[in-house]
C-alpha cells in the first residue's frame, strides 16, 4: 500500500463512530416526530380539553335598537319684538323660570301710549255720533215726514169734499162751470202733494234709514279700527313669553336698542326633552310609535325612560337613515339640551327564547355561526346554528339548539369536531386572566401547565 493511500484511511473516522452518529440520528427523529404528535406509542390515551360551558335555556329577551342622540327642549321660543325701541325694562334674567303670558321686558312706549290715548278718544266721538244719529236725528226726520204725509192726505180729504160738493150744485144748476173746474184743479194739486209726502215718507223708512245707519256705523268701526291699532303698537312693547319654561338667553342689556326682527329673549320648555337621533331602515321598521326606551346620560348611572314618538316617514337624503325621537320626562333637570345621549329602543319582546351566551358562539370566515356542544359521550360536536337577538351577554339561538344542550363558553375556539372535553366551572370574575386570542382563561391553568 503507497503512502497517499495509508494517509486518506488514517482521516476517515473510525466505524464504531460512524455507527453511534448514526443511532443517535435515529433517536432523535424519532423524539422529533413523537414530538409533534406524529406518531403515537401504542396504549397512549388520548388528550382532554378542560373547557367552560352553559346550559342552553328558554328565556325571555328583549330586542333593543342602540342609537347615539342629541338632545332638544320639548318647546324652544325665539321672542323677537315687532317694533323697534330702546329696552326700557327687563323683568328676568337668564335661568329665570317664566310661565306663559308673563312680562319679561318692557320697550321704551310714550309715543305709542299717547297714540293710543288719542285713537281712543275719537273712538268715543265716533260712538256717540252713532247713538245721535240712531237715537234722535234719524226718528226726528222719519217724523217730520209722516207728519207731512198726514197734512197732504187731510187737505186731499177737504178737496175731495169741495169737489163734490160743488159738482151736485153745477148739476143742480146753482153753480157755474168755472168754479167747478177749479175745484178739480184744487183736488188735482192736494192729490199730487200727497203722493210726493207719501214716497218721501216711504224713501225714508227704506233708503235713508239703512244708508244713514250705514254711514254711522262706519264711521264707528273705523274710529274702532284705528283705536284697536294704536293698542296692538302698545301692546307690542310689552314682551311676554308665549310658553312656559326657563330663560336661556338674554344678549341686551336696559337702554340698548332692540331692532324688529331679532331675538330679545329665548326661552326653553325643559320639563321633557327630546332625544333625537339617525338609525338604520331596517331597525327603524321595527319600532312603533309609543315604544318605551331609556336614556342613559354620561357620567351618570341612572337611566331616563321615555318612549318614541316621531319616527320619520322618509329617509335623511344625505345619510339615508330614518330620525328618529324619544320623548323624556325632565323632572330633576338633569338632561340638558345639546348633550348626547345614548339612547336604546324596546323593538321587541320574545317569550321563551333559547338563549346562551354570546361568547359561545363561533363565526366561521364564511359568515357561518356554530356552537360546540357538549355531548352525553364527553365529546364536544360543532353544531351550526342560526342567531337571532343579542342582549348584553346573552344571544338568542333561532335555529340549530334546543333548550337543556350544553354549549361550551370557554375553550371552544380552534377546538377541533369530537374532542374529548372536561367542563369545568368558570372561575370567579377575579381570578379570570385573559388567555391568547383575547379569550378569558382560567387562572389554575398555568398550574396544570407546569
Amino acid at each position: 500500500m503507497d503512502a497517499a493511500k495509508k494517509n486518506e484511511l488514517s482521516r476517515r473516522p473510525p466505524l464504531n463512530k460512524l455507527l453511534m452518529r448514526a443511532t443517535l440520528s435515529t433517536v432523535s427523529i424519532t423524539l422529533l416526530l413523537a414530538g409533534t404528535g406524529c406518531s403515537k406509542e401504542p396504549g397512549e390515551k388520548e388528550p382532554t380539553v378542560t373547557v367552560h360551558a352553559e346550559t342552553a335555556e328558554k328565556k325571555t329577551i328583549e330586542h333593543t335598537i342602540d342609537a347615539e342622540a342629541l338632545l332638544f327642549p320639548l318647546q324652544q321660543v325665539a321672542i323677537t319684538p315687532k317694533i323697534t325701541a330702546p329696552v326700557h325694562k327687563f323683568y328676568v334674567n337668564r335661568a329665570s323660570k317664566v310661565h306663559a303670558g308673563q312680562l319679561l321686558a318692557e320697550l321704551e312706549n310714550r309715543d305709542l301710549a299717547a297714540a293710543s290715548t288719542e285713537s281712543k278718544g275719537l273712538y268715543e266721538q265716533a260712538e256717540a255720533a252713532y247713538a245721535t244719529t240712531t237715537g234722535a236725528s234719524l226718528p226726528e226726520e222719519i217724523q217730520k215726514a209722516s207728519l207731512e204725509v198726514e197734512a197732504t192726505k187731510r187737505a186731499l180729504d177737504a178737496q175731495q169734499k169741495v169737489y163734490s160738493s160743488r159738482q151736485d150744485l153745477f148739476q143742480q144748476g146753482a153753480m157755474p162751470r168755472k168754479e167747478l173746474d177749479q175745484a178739480g184743479v184744487d183736488l188735482t194739486n192736494a192729490k199730487n202733494q200727497y203722493e210726493i209726502a207719501a214716497k218721501h215718507l216711504e224713501a225714508m223708512k227704506a233708503i235713508g234709514e239703512k244708508q244713514t245707519l250705514k254711514s254711522a256705523a262706519g264711521q264707528l268701526e273705523s274710529a274702532k279700527g284705528h283705536y284697536q291699532g294704536a293698542e296692538a303698537q302698545l301692546s307690542y312693547s310689552e314682551i311676554r313669553s308665549p310658553i312656559n319654561g326657563v330663560v336661556t338667553d338674554r344678549p341686551l342689556y336696559p337702554g340698548e336698542t332692540a331692532a324688529a326682527g331679532t331675538p330679545l329673549l329665548i326661552v326653553m320648555d325643559t320639563s321633557q326633552v327630546i332625544a333625537k337621533a339617525h338609525i338604520p331602515q331596517a331597525d327603524a321598521a321595527l319600532l312603533k310609535l309609543g315604544d318605551k326606551a331609556t336614556l342613559t346620560i354620561p357620567g351618570e348611572e341612572d337611566e331616563v325612560d321615555g318612549k318614541v314618538t316621531v319616527i320619520s316617514p322618509a329617509l335623511d337624503p344625505n345619510s339615508t337613515t330614518v330620525e328618529v325621537w324619544v320623548q323624556a320626562v325632565n323632572a330633576k333637570q338633569r338632561l340638558r339640551p345639546g348633550t348626547s345621549v345614548h339612547m336604546t329602543m324596546l323593538a321587541r319582546t320574545i317569550h321563551d327564547a333559547i338563549i346562551v351566551p354570546a361568547s359561545s358562539v363561533l363565526t366561521g370566515q364564511d359568515g357561518a355561526t356554530t356552537v360546540m356542544v357538549v355531548g352525553d359521550d364527553g365529546r364536544a360536536h360543532q353544531k351550526p346554528v342560526k342567531v337571532g337577538v343579542r342582549q348584553g351577554e346573552d344571544i338568542q339561538i333561532s335555529e340549530g339548539l334546543n333548550a337543556g344542550e350544553k354549549v361550551v363558553t370557554a375553550g371552544a375556539f380552534g377546538l377541533p369536531d369530537k374532542t374529548k372535553v372536561k367542563v369545568e366551572a368558570p372561575p370567579p370574575a377575579g381570578d379570570e386572566k385573559p388567555a391568547a386570542g383575547g379569550e378569558k382563561a382560567p387562572a389554575d391553568d398555568k398550574k396544570d401547565e407546569k
